[in-house]
């Protein structure tokens, strides 16, 4: 019995020493290539998900912070003979693309994954109503090799057609699977060039269900895998697929692929267009906002633009002939642009028309500020009735427009009423980066009562909305936590700067100075009652602190009012100190809504003032051109001036609102 025990244990031995050395060995590997990473290595670029248990890759761009800089190529230092704003600063987020979800269709983010295989399917029920019903037939092991399906989830057939049409996609990770290259679109007697490439046909016509129409067919090549491509080829594979409606320009990043999907019929259909992208396009970033070494700040408003996903419709104009009013306001704005040169423009709402011809935002997002982002200008939003009649919520809209080049547009929290309630600051030029001028952007809501008509399926509104009282709390909280500045404002005479800064304090030394906020813009859609109340009188000279046109349409503002003007405006003082005889923070309230509507008034210091329309596409007056209100800051936010600039390149009503040549207030009367 001895014996034997003894062979058994000796026998057991004789195998757990090799599984024993096979173990560790294994274990020490893991450590060196996997757990161990002193340098980018196996364990970086390797991932693991539902796609495979096989190795992916990511690209090593993924790891590069959004500022360009990363742990071995760090940002440059700063400079001291460069402005502050143009610094590159390493970033404290990267961009982790490979943390993207593969299995959603998100045309904003900026995936450098490639795409796969692409389908087109057709379904008499809505996707988004029945769920994925149609969707293109796969396998589990399809899905770990090549991808799950991606709907994209803009239906080809929306304006026409039996059943609704659209196209999906797989989106793979893998290094070892073909990846996408070009795609084309090719009537039933074209076969791509040249025929020696891996091109695929996908099953149905992408016109598939739209009656007495000729049938096209989207055609795709596959070229090399991720493992086999240069860093160049990878920036061409296709990254994303789009649906665009209308004939202007598709999302940023994305081009067009022709011929038109729907072709226009102008008054009964608006074109569809298949649009994709190459790469990952960066989009540019608005610098942080500043004066001019010389203290001046230009802010360029642009009220009620009144888009449409078609090239639009020319209004109240004797502009002969007048087609695509949308392009011409596009090309009268950029003329304004590059006359004005402003430092900041601000959309005062209504960018989308609403009344059933905005149906698509995204496609009218994507060409409303092209004047602007083709300029490098940053840029603001605030959002008005019509913005959210039809289609995307403000939420969406929002986040569509802080994807769009040198946007500034923030949500604002989520427990006050409205979206897009947020504050921007203007800082000085010199290193102390002073805050100088505090801009506030308020939702002034859509409508508060209506009622829907059952038989056209309409929601007709009967009152507007006005600022709630969480808007005024969470107003009076912002302008509470600015903190008092010297006033005016003494810039830095550092030596990195040179002796501009001695020059331009020479030019405005101040008889008097004081400790409060600095003067502040306001801008909401929607006017307050008080627009149309009674002026102040100039207390020198007694005339009435009202310049421009009114009284050509009856007044916009909400019959009901949370008294945002008493409880908010008129509380906010830009010093708690007695001797600062209770002037308001906020000098001036832009607002649009009110088209043919232009004059500035004063009302308890406080001056409400009206954009003008300037597109085209809303509503106007035959003999009221249409126009841009101007706002000049200067003397490094202590003067505000303004004037109009119209289509004629007339100026009209330049003025003195606070500062140098103001009228005085009411308390120094």
């Amino acid at each position: 019995m001895a014996l034997s025990f003894f062979r058994f244990f000796r026998f057991l031995n004789g195998i757990f020493a090799p599984m024993a050395a096979v173990i560790g060995f294994s274990c020490l590997l893991t450590f060196i290539f996997i757990l161990y990473q002193p340098t980018v290595g196996p364990g970086e670029v390797q991932r693991l998900g539902w796609q495979s248990w096989d190795s992916v890759s990511m690209s090593d761009d993924a790891q590069v912070p959004a500022s360009g800089s990363s742990p071995t190529n760090p940002a440059p230092p700063v400079e001291s003979d460069v402005d502050w704003w143009n610094v590159s600063t390493p970033q404290d987020q990267t961009v982790d693309m490979s943390s993207f979800p593969l299995d959603v269709w998100a045309p904003l983010l900026p995936h450098d994954t490639g795409l796969s295989e692409i389908a087109i399917t057709r379904c008499m029920f809505p996707p988004n109503l029945m769920g994925d019903l149609c969707a293109p037939g796969t396998t589990i092991e399809q899905d770990a090799i090549k991808g799950k399906w991606v709907r994209v989830d803009r239906d080809l057939n929306k304006q026409s057609g039996v059943w609704s049409l659209n196209i999906y996609y797989r989106r793979t990770r893998r290094i070892d699977i073909p990846l996408i290259t070009d795609i084309q679109l090719l009537p039933p007697s074209e076969r791509p060039t040249p025929l020696t490439d891996p091109w695929v046909k996908v099953d149905h016509s992408i016109r598939d269900g739209v009656m007495r129409t000729e049938p096209l067919y989207l055609w795709y090549r596959t070229g090399k895998t991720m493992h086999e491509m240069t860093e160049e080829e990878k920036a061409q594979l296709i990254t994303e697929v789009d649906v665009l409606y209308g004939e202007d320009r598709p999302w940023y990043g994305f081009d067009k692929l022709q011929p038109a999907v729907t072709p226009e019929k102008e008054g009964r259909l608006e074109s569809v267009y298949v649009s994709y992208r190459r790469g990952v396009k960066p989009v540019p970033r608005a610098p942080p906002l500043h004066f001019s070494h010389d203290g001046k700040f230009k802010i360029l408003q642009i009220a009620d633009l009144h888009f449409s996903v078609s090239r639009g419709e020319c209004r109240d104009t004797t502009i002969s002939p007048c087609v695509g009013s949308d392009n011409l306001t596009n090309t009268l704005l950029g003329h304004v642009l590059d006359e004005e040169k402003p430092d900041l423009v601000v959309f005062s709402g209504d960018q989308l028309n609403g009344q059933g011809t905005s149906w698509d935002p995204k496609s009218v997002l994507a060409k409303f500020a092209t004047a602007v982002t083709d300029r490098g200008i940053p840029w603001a939003a605030i959002f008005g009735n019509h913005d959210e009649e039809n289609g995307d919520v403000k939420a969406e809209q929002v986040r569509m427009m802080q994807a769009l080049p040198y946007s500034l547009v923030e949500s604002g929290p989520k427990d006050v009423h409205g979206v897009g309630n947020y504050v921007l600051k203007v800082k000085s030029a010199d290193a102390s980066k002073t805050h100088l001028l505090t801009l506030y952007f308020l939702d002034s809501g859509s409508y508060s009562n209506g009622y829907l008509d059952w038989f056209t399926g309409f929601f007709t509104p009967t009152e507007y909305d006005w600022i709630r009282q969480d808007q005024i709390d969470w107003f009076l909280e912002q302008s509470m936590s600015i903190q008092p500045i010297n006033r005016p404002f003494s810039p830095d005479t550092g030596k990195d700067f040179g002796g501009i800064w001695t020059r331009q304090a020479d030019q405005i030394t101040p008889t008097t100075r004081k400790l409060a906020k600095p003067n502040a813009l306001m801008f909401f859609h929607i006017p307050l009652q008080e627009s149309y109340g009674i002026a102040d009188k100039d207390p020198h000279t007694g005339q009435s602190l009202d310049f421009g046109l009114h009284g050509l349409e009856g007044p916009g503002a909400a019959k009901k009012s949370d008294g945002f003007f008493e409880k908010g405006l008129l509380a906010a003082l830009e010093s708690d100190h007695r001797a600062g005889g209770g002037i308001p923070e906020v000098k001036v309230v832009a607002n649009g809504h009110c088209h043919i509507t232009e004059d500035c008034k004063r009302v308890n210091d406080v001056w409400l003032c009206f954009g003008g329309g300037g597109s085209y596409s809303g509503y106007g007056k035959v003999g009221f051109d249409r126009r841009y209100r101007v706002y000049e800051i200067s003397d490094f936010g202590e003067t505000i001036r303004t004037h109009k600039r119209t289509e004629k390149d007339v100026i009209l009503n330049a003025m003195a609102l606070a500062g140098a040549g103001a009228a005085p207030y009411n308390w120094q009367a």
